[in-house]
């Protein structure tokens, strides 16, 4: 069975998994491998393993071949191209007077094309543009309009969290997030402090919102009064990581309570009142839940 293996071919940069062939490979090898876009240089980031469970009935593209020096000469014009490919770009669209913002320029490793990557806030007439561009390096100009968060996964940077930002290092696509997810966690609903980057809300807060919403579901929401071991009250805080409930009683004193404990003491007050589940639950097998009479 053929291993699988990390390629980079960014510094940095989110890594693919490739199938590594017959290929004796090692962590800082340099590859040409087969992409959406064409073929591409990169650097071999782990060393090969078996593929695993999950990535069993995953068809992973091959390596083509192992990077030759013409292969290496190659990317170095690639990335002189794309550098002079930016700041004509650049100038020329700052002549133009047109209104986008350039994000990165990429060149295909054979020459075939040139990708211009770029943000606006409308549709931009970047006719004369392109022609100029063409004119230029005498190839092939595609021109891609890509949103905000896109563009911060192209540039890069650090989060607030002081790590490499998500959508740069790992995400492969953008799941739908919400302000509902940053309330069910209890967190200040400051623009600034849920937005990443991009100026969107932080693709992080979906991460655990599963496990918070799971959790709280079975829990009175502060502000209600529930029941507990040590007596009635009105609940005042929740702590999902810790799993507990701090509870204003009657008496005046404030009671912690683990959520199983709860949970379990429904369960026990539900059963011994002859109820299955919530306050107007009765017996499954009780006759008058349909009501039947009793013989």
């Amino acid at each position: 069975m053929n291993k699988i293996v990390d390629i980079q071919f960014k510094e940095n940069g989110k890594a693919y998994h490739f199938d590594s062939g017959h290929f004796v490979l090692h962590k800082g090898n340099k590859v040409v491998v087969e992409t959406e876009l064409g073929l591409a240089l990169g650097i071999v980031c782990s060393e090969p393993r078996t593929h695993g469970e999950e990535s069993l009935e995953r068809s992973f593209k091959k390596i083509i071949r192992m990077a030759s020096k013409q292969d290496l000469d190659r990317y170095d014009k690639k990335c002189s191209l794309e550098k002079e490919a930016y700041a004509f770009c650049l100038e020329k669209g700052q002549e133009r007077l047109l209104d986008m913002g350039l994000v990165a320029v990429e060149a295909m490793l054979d020459g075939s094309k040139i990708i211009i990557y770029f943000s606006a806030e409308g549709r931009v007439d970047f006719r004369e543009l392109v022609k100029d561009m063409v004119q230029k390096f005498r190839t092939r100009i595609e021109m891609k309009q890509i949103g905000v968060r896109y563009q911060a996964k192209m540039v890069g940077g650090i989060g607030t969290c002081g790590r490499q930002i998500c959508c740069t290092s790992f995400l492969n696509n953008f799941n739908p997030v919400s302000i509902k997810m940053a309330k069910e966690q209890n967190l200040s609903l400051n623009p600034t402090k849920i937005s990443g980057m991009c100026g969107r809300l932080m693709c992080c807060l979906s991460y655990e919102y599963g496990y918070y919403s799971n959790t709280k579901k079975h829990i009175p929401k502060i502000g209600k009064r529930a029941a507990t071991s040590q007596g009635e009250g009105k609940v005042i805080r929740q702590n999902v990581l810790t799993e507990t409930i701090t509870v204003l009683l009657d008496n005046g004193v404030e009671a912690e309570i683990k959520f199983d404990d709860f949970i379990q003491y429904q369960t026990d007050k539900g059963n011994h009142s002859g109820k299955t589940s919530g306050p107007d639950a009765v017996p499954r097998n009780n006759p008058e839940s349909k009501g039947e009479s009793k013989e």
